[in-house]
C-alpha cells in the first residue's frame, strides 16, 4: 500500500527517528540567520532553497553607499576634508540595520579623491585598489595629479579622479564611522556598533572590497560581527523582546519612520497594492539627497525564492531547531563513496561536494499542517523532553493528569501494543491536538510543545522506515535488510539537494548506513535543438498526445536507447517514428514471417527439440549470439545501464536476427525437402523471438507481453500468463561458440565492405560479379574467411573469393595521421608523430593493422597509437574497387561478362515475378504458369537461367508469347521492357 505521511503510524515512526537524533545529541535550538519566506511564514532549509528554479535572475537596485569616517586622522591617508568608506549592496533595505563594515586584512585599499556624481561635492573615498577601475568606469577618468581635479565643473560629462595613498585592510580595522541611517540604535551594546572589522570572506571580485554588514540579515555578517563584538541592530518590541527592524511579514517596523509598514520587497504586496517605487529605490534616493550615495544602478543577480510561494526569501534571525549535520559530515561522505551513482560524476561531484559543505539542517517550520516536532519544554527552557512514541506520550500525559496539569488524558483510548489501524485511527498527532497537551517536567514544572513543525523533507527522507511503521512493526524489513537499504532509487539530478540528500542524511545519522545502494540520477528532457521546453518558446511536447499517437513502448524505447538516463535527452518525435520502423517494425516483421510459415506447417513446438549439434551452423551461430546477448543485457540491467541493454537488443534484432539470420534462412521455411532442418529453423527463430520478448520487457512492457503471448498461444510452451511473470533468461554457456561468432562477424564485415563498394558504383546486388580479393593479416583470419567463404559469396553475389598475403604487390596501402584523435592526446608531439607515420612501410602498416596498435617513444615520452589514430587507404587498381575498415581490406572486381549480365537479368526477373505473386494475392505455396513477352536480350537471359527462375518463383512452365497491353510491364536493363502474365496452376 502507498504510504501516507499524515497517518498516525507514519508520524509515530518520524517521531522515533527524531528521538534517536535527540539521544545522540544531534538536536539543538539556536538563534541564527536562516532563509525565511515572509509570504509562507516559515523558515527554510539550505537544501530547500537550492532546489531547481529557486535561484532566479532578478534586476534589483544596487547602491554604493558612502559611510562617513568620524575622525579622518584615524585613517592612514594624507587628505584634506571628509573621508568616506564605500560599501556596495544589492539590498539597500538592509542599510538601516548596518552596524559594521568588513574589510579583508590582506587586501590593499586606496584613497581616491573625486567628486560625487549626485551632489558634485569634492570627496575622498576608500575602496579596494583592484576595484578602482570597476567603480570608476563610464562617468570617470583618471588624472595624474590631485591638482588636475580643479578642471572639473558641475555638469561636466566626465568626472576626474585621483588615486592617492594605499594601505592594507588591517590598517582600517577599528575606524569608527557615522551611522548611515540613524533611525535607532541597537538595544544592547550600541557603543560597539559602527566600526570597521576584519573578515576572511571579503573578496575583490565585485563591489568595493568593503562589505556592508547587517548582522540581522546575513549569516556571514552575523558571525563576523559576533567575533568582533559588534551588536546586531535589534530593538525591543512591546513585550520587551529583541526583534530586527523588519517584521516576520517582511515589513519595516515603526522605528524606520520614513518607511514604516512598507514591505522590503515589492513582491510581498498583494495584487494592485504594489507601490511605484520599492523601498530599495526610496532608500537610494534618500542617500543621494544626503550625499551618502556614491553610485546607484540596476544590477542583475541570482536571488533565492521560496519554492512554495515563488516570492523572494529573506535571510532572517530565527529561533529554530537544528540537526547537527556537521557532526556527521565525514560519515556521510564516507558512506556516499560506497554508493553506485549513475553517473559517477554526480555522486562525487554535485552530491559529494554538497555533503562536504553541508550545513546544520534547519528543522523548524512555522506552518499549521505537517508533523509537529515532538519536544516539550518548560517556559524557562531549562527542561525538555523528546517524545519517541504514542505510548510514550500517553504515559507522559498520565503523569501530567496526576499532577493536575490536565483534566484528562487525550490518549486514554489508545491501546499500546495494538498495531491495528482501528487503534491508530483513535490518535491524531497534528498541531491542533498536541499543542493542547501539557506535560510535567522532572522538577514538576509544566512543559508545552515547541510550536514548530518539521521540514517536510524530513518526512520524505524518513520513508524507508516510516512506510513500515518501524520500529513498532516490520522490524525484519529494516534490520534484516529486506527492504532497506533500497537496491536503487531514481530521480532528477535536482534531488541531490532534496530527496537523495535527506534520505542519506537521516540514514547516516540514525543508522550509520546508506539508505540506497544505487542511484540513477535522471537528466532533463529538452527539445530537439537542446533547448529547455517552455510555453513561451512554444517548443514543448505534450506527453499524453505523444503517448496516444506513438504508443508508450516506442516512446520509452526511443528515450532509453537515445541517451543514457542521466544525460539530457534532445527529444525529437522523428526519433520515435524511426524506432517504430527500425526496431519494432523489424521485430514485428520477423514475428510475422515466423507465424506465416508456422501456420502453414502447423508448427506448434510439439516436436522433439533438435539437438544443437544436429542444427546447421547458422542456427548454432544465432543461438550463440543470443546467449551472448543474454549475458550482455543481464550485465547492463544489473549495472543500471538500460541504454546499453536496449542498444544491444536493438542491434541483435536488426542486424543479426533480421538482416542476417532470417534473410539467409528464408528458403528453409518453405522448402520441403528436409523436414528436420525446417523444424530446427522454426525452433531457433522461436527461441530468438521469445528471448527477445523476455529481455526487452522491462523497457517495452506492452509490445513484448503481446509478442510473448502470441508465441505461447501456438506453442503452449509456458504456463505463464504474462511475459512479466516469466523468469528472466539465463545464458547457456555451452551454447556460446566464440570462434563461430568471430567467423560470422568477419563474414558480415567483408559483406558490408563489398556492399558498400557496390552502392558506391551503383551495382545492384542482383547483378553477379566475378571476384573478391582479401589480404589476410594472419593465419587465423585466413582460416575464418575460408570457413565462411561460401556464405560471403552468396551474400554479396560474387563468384570467387581469393585470399592474398599482405606482402603482395597487388594492393598498395598508404597511411596518414588522424589529427582529430592524436591532437587531444599528444598535442605537443603531433608534428613528430605525423613525421614518423609518413615514413612507415607497407610492412609497418600491416603490423599496426594486425596488432591493433603501435607503441614507441617520441622525444622521450611513451606513445601509444591505435587504429583510430591513423587513416589507412588502399589505392584502387584498374577494373577493381578497394575499401578498408578497422584493419580489413577488400578489393572487388567490377568487370561484367555476358554470362554475369544474363544471370543478373534472371535475378531481376525473379524479383519482379515474386513481387507480382504477392500483389496478386498468391499463397506462398501456390505453383504458377508464367507467360512472357520480352526483348531478345532478356529472352536469352531467361532461357540460359530457366531452371533457376522456375525453382525460385515456383513456376511449372515459362512460355514466351505475344501479350496484350493490359498485361503487366516491367523494365529490366535500360530500355528493355518485359511483359508477363501469371496464372495459378490448379
Amino acid at each position: 500500500e502507498p504510504y501516507v505521511t499524515y497517518h498516525s503510524k507514519y508520524m509515530e515512526s518520524v517521531w522515533w527517528l527524531i528521538s534517536e537524533l535527540y539521544k545522540k545529541d544531534l538536536l539543538y535550538k539556536g538563534y541564527t540567520i536562516q532563509p525565511y519566506s515572509p509570504k509562507a511564514g516559515t523558515g527554510l532549509s539550505s537544501h530547500e532553497i537550492n532546489q531547481p528554479g529557486c535561484y532566479r535572475d532578478v534586476k534589483d537596485t544596487s547602491a554604493v553607499a558612502q559611510f562617513k569616517v568620524i575622525n579622518p586622522a584615524q585613517a592612514p591617508f594624507s587628505i584634506e576634508g571628509d573621508l568616506f568608506l564605500l560599501a556596495w549592496t544589492t539590498t539597500p533595505w538592509t542599510l538601516p540595520s548596518n552596524t559594521a563594515l568588513t574589510v579583508g586584512e590582506k587586501i590593499e585599499y586606496v584613497c581616491v579623491t573625486t567628486f560625487n556624481q549626485y551632489t558634485h561635492e569634492k570627496t575622498n573615498v576608500v575602496l579596494a585598489k583592484n576595484l578602482v577601475s570597476y567603480q570608476f568606469s563610464k562617468l570617470f577618468f583618471a588624472v595624474d595629479s590631485i591638482d588636475d581635479l580643479h578642471q572639473y565643473n558641475p555638469g561636466d560629462k566626465k568626472i576626474p579622479y585621483f588615486v592617492g595613498d594605499i594601505c592594507n585592510g588591517k590598517d582600517l580595522v577599528g575606524i569608527r564611522y557615522e551611522q548611515l541611517l540613524d533611525y535607532c540604535l541597537p538595544a544592547e551594546n550600541a557603543e560597539n556598533a559602527f566600526q570597521v572589522i576584519p573578515g576572511d570572506f571579503v573578496t575583490t571580485e565585485d563591489g568595493t572590497g568593503i562589505v556592508h554588514t547587517a548582522p540581522t540579515f546575513g549569516a556571514d555578517d552575523a558571525k563576523v560581527a559576533k567575533d568582533a563584538g559588534v551588536p546586531p541592530m535589534l530593538v525591543r518590541d512591546e513585550q520587551e523582546v529583541l526583534v530586527p527592524l523588519v517584521d516576520l511579514q517582511g515589513r519595516f517596523r515603526k522605528e524606520v519612520s520614513d518607511f514604516a509598514g512598507m514591505y522590503v520587497k515589492n513582491e510581498y504586496y498583494g495584487k494592485d497594492e504594489t507601490p511605484e517605487k520599492s523601498v530599495d529605490v526610496l532608500i537610494s534616493v534618500k542617500l543621494k539627497e544626503e550625499n551618502k550615495a556614491f553610485k546607484v544602478e540596476k544590477y542583475e543577480h541570482s536571488y533565492p525564492h521560496c519554492w512554495r510561494t515563488d516570492k523572494p526569501i529573506l535571510y532572517y534571525p530565527l529561533d529554530s531547531w537544528f540537526i547537527k549535520v556537521t557532526d556527521y559530515k565525514e560519515k556521510m561522505v564516507e558512506l556516499n563513496n560506497t554508493i553506485n551513482w549513475k553517473p559517477k560524476s554526480t555522486g562525487t561531484g554535485r552530491f559529494g561536494k554538497w555533503l562536504e559543505n553541508a550545513n546544520d539542517w534547519n528543522l523548524s517550520r512555522s506552518r499549521y499542517w505537517g508533523i509537529p516536532i515532538p519536544i516539550w519544554r518548560t517556559e524557562d527552557g531549562l527542561e525538555q523532553k523528546c517524545i519517541r512514541s504514542i505510548e510514550d506520550l500517553k504515559n507522559e500525559c498520565h503523569l501530567a493528569v496526576e499532577a493536575g496539569l490536565m483534566s484528562d488524558n487525550p490518549l486514554a483510548d489508545f491501546v499500546p501494543g495494538d498495531m491495528s489501524n482501528d487503534n491508530y485511527d483513535k490518535v491524531d498527532l497534528h498541531k491542533h491536538i498536541v499543542d493542547a497537551i501539557v506535560l510535567i517536567s522532572e522538577s514538576g514544572k509544566p512543559m508545552r510543545r515547541e510550536s514548530d513543525l518539521m521540514d517536510v523533507w524530513f518526512d520524505s527522507g524518513s520513508m524507508p522506515y516510516a512506510q513500515w511503521h518501524y520500529p513498532f512493526e516490520n522490524k525484519d524489513k529494516i534490520e534484516n535488510n529486506a527492504s532497506y537499504p533500497a537496491d536503487f532509487i531514481a530521480e532528477g539530478v535536482d534531488q541531490t539537494r532534496g530527496w537523495f540528500y535527506t534520505l542519506h542524511a537521516i540514514s547516516s545519522m540514525v543508522f550509520e548506513k546508506v539508505a540506497y545502494k544505487n542511484v540513477v540520477s535522471n537528466g532533463l528532457v529538452l527539445d530537439k535543438n537542446g533547448q529547455k521546453m517552455s510555453k513561451r518558446l512554444g517548443n514543448g511536447v505534450d506527453p499524453f498526445e505523444t503517448l496516444q499517437k506513438y504508443g508508450p513502448d516506442a516512446t520509452r524505447w526511443y528515450m532509453i536507447t537515445n541517451a543514457q538516463p542521466w544525460d539530457n535527452l534532445k527529444f525529437d518525435i522523428d526519433g520515435i517514428v524511426e524506432v517504430q520502423r527500425k526496431f519494432f517494425g523489424t521485430l514485428y516483421n520477423s514475428y510475422s514471417f515466423f507465424s506465416l510459415y508456422a501456420n502453414v506447417d502447423d508448427f506448434d513446438y510439439s516436436e522433439d527439440e533438435i539437438p544443437l549439434q544436429d542444427r546447421p551452423e547458422i542456427d548454432r551461430w544465432v543461438l550463440s549470439k543470443l546467449n551472448s546477448l543474454i549475458d550482455i543485457v543481464d550485465d547492463c540491467y544489473s549495472s543500471y545501464e538500460p541504454t546499453k541493454a536496449g542498444r544491444a537488443i536493438q542491434d541483435f534484432v536488426i542486424e543479426q536476427l533480421s538482416n542476417w539470420y532470417v534473410r539467409l534462412c528464408r528458403r528453409r521455411f518453405w522448402k520441403n525437402d528436409n523436414p528436420k532442418d525446417k523444424i530446427a529453423a522454426y525452433q531457433t527463430l522461436y527461441t530468438c523471438l521469445e528471448t527477445i520478448a523476455l529481455l526487452s520487457a522491462p523497457i517495452a512492457p506492452f509490445f513484448m507481453d503481446q509478442l510473448y503471448l502470441d508465441l505461447n498461444k501456438g506453442s503452449k510452451k509456458s504456463d505463464k500468463k504474462s511475459v512479466h511473470l516469466a523468469d528472466f533468461p539465463i545464458s547457456k554457456k555451452d551454447i556460446i561458440q566464440q570462434t563461430l561468432e568471430n567467423q560470422m562477424d568477419l563474414a558480415q564485415r567483408v559483406c558490408s565492405l563489398v556492399l558498400g563498394l557496390r552502392k558506391k558504383e551503383r551495382l545492384r546486388v542482383r547483378q553477379p560479379l566475378q571476384k573478391i580479393m582479401v589480404p589476410t593479416l594472419n593465419r587465423e583470419t585466413a582460416e575464418n574467411l575460408n570457413h565462411v567463404k561460401n556464405l560471403i559469396l552468396s551474400e554479396v553475389n560474387v563468384k570467387e573469393l581469393e585470399l592474398i598475403s599482405e606482402d603482395n604487390d597487388i594492393l598498395v596501402k598508404s597511411i596518414k595521421p588522424n589529427f582529430k584523435t592524436i591532437g587531444p592526446k599528444y598535442g605537443k608531439h603531433m608534428k613528430a608523430i605525423a613525421s614518423l607515420i609518413s615514413t612507415w612501410s607497407s610492412a609497418e602498416i600491416s603490423k599496426i593493422e594486425a596488432d591493433g596498435s603501435w607503441r614507441g617513444q617520441i622525444n622521450g615520452e611513451d606513445i601509444v597509437l591505435d587504429l583510430n589514430d591513423v587513416v589507412i587507404d588502399t589505392k584502387d587498381i584498374p577494373g577493381w574497387l578497394v575499401s578498408n575498415e578497422d584493419g580489413l581490406t577488400v578489393a572487388l572486381d567490377i568487370s561484367i561478362s555476358d554470362e554475369l549480365k544474363f544471370e543478373g537479368i534472371a535475378r531481376e526477373v525473379v524479383n519482379r515475378v515474386q513481387n507480382s505473386r504477392k500483389e496478386q494475392g498468391f499463397e506462398v505455396t501456390d505453383r504458377i504458369s508464367v507467360r512472357i513477352q520480352s526483348s531478345e536480350l532478356i529472352k536469352r537471359a531467361i532461357e540460359e537461367n530457366q531452371k533457376y527462375i522456375s525453382d525460385e518463383v515456383l513456376a511449372n512452365e515459362i512460355v514466351f508469347e505475344a501479350l496484350s497491353e493490359k498485361h503487366h510491364t516491367e523494365t529490366i536493363e535500360s530500355e528493355n521492357d518485359i511483359k508477363y502474365m501469371l496464372t495459378r496452376v490448379q
